[in-house]
């Protein structure tokens, strides 16, 4: 049976924290690098994913899942015995699935108007002013917010990291191309981004979107080709 494979978008994809979640996890995993726009919108990895977007995860079986939070709770339910996940019925699954969506929607969204300004260099400047405005407002907003729920943890659900930390992190970092807001204003968020910073599936995951080769956990079995992953939806 084929193992799971992820396909994660570069540069900066948000599908950084299912990469540091497989890390986590520990179970053997392969990767597939999707280059972003170049590859994402081809016909070839409209196959994988309709709509043309990062990250997908196909299981053993050869079953696509998209969007971060499905891919997230899919490898939760498989790491429920390491405190990455939670059963569910419990009340820790729904604060992590209430962390999870927050992080998903308020969190992320906040960015979109920044992205697209970056993105779209022919927008007129008045337009492209307005969307940095609008988009600095919500980061700075989701990131207060973000720091009022975490409360005095280490970690953004207690006092240990869970899936919700891998998927932080892969957002929190793109203030790096947005300068809107100076973290350290939010000390929780900054403490909790630096004990990521140091962590070795989060390292990992910055020498994977980098295209070095990392040792990683020794879950991580190697990269293929989208025409090799292709090949297992006809197999």
């Amino acid at each position: 049976m084929a193992l799971p494979t992820l396909f994660y978008g570069v540069p900066s994809g948000c599908s950084f924290g299912s990469i540091v979640a497989l890390e986590w996890l520990g179970r053997p995993y392969q990767l597939c690098r999707i280059a972003m726009p170049e590859d994402v919108t081809t016909a070839d990895y409209r196959r994988i994913n309709p709509i043309a977007e990062t990250p997908t995860l196909m299981t053993e079986t050869g079953a696509r899942i998209s969007e971060s939070m499905a891919i997230l709770n899919h490898l939760g339910a498989r790491g429920v015995g390491t405190g990455l996940s939670f059963a569910q019925g419990t009340e820790d699954f729904d604060r992590l699935n209430q962390m999870l969506a927050y992080l998903n929607t308020t969190f992320f969204s906040a960015f979109s108007p920044l992205w697209y300004a970056l993105e779209h260099t022919e927008l007129p400047e008045p337009e492209k002013q307005a969307l940095r405005n609008l988009g600095a407002r919500k980061v700075v907003s989701a990131h207060a917010n973000l720091e009022a729920l975490m409360g005095d943890t280490p970690w953004l659900l207690g006092d240990h990291r869970t899936l919700a930390d891998a998927y932080f992190i892969g957002i929190a970092r793109w203030t790096r191309y947005h300068e809107v807001l100076d973290r350290r204003d939010y000390p929780k968020l900054q403490g909790l981004f630096e004990r990521l910073e140091a962590d070795a599936g989060v390292r990992f995951a910055h020498a994977i979107e980098k295209g070095e080769t990392p040792q990683g956990s020794g879950a991580f079995q190697g990269h293929i080709r989208l025409a090799e992953a292709l090949r297992r939806l006809t197999a």
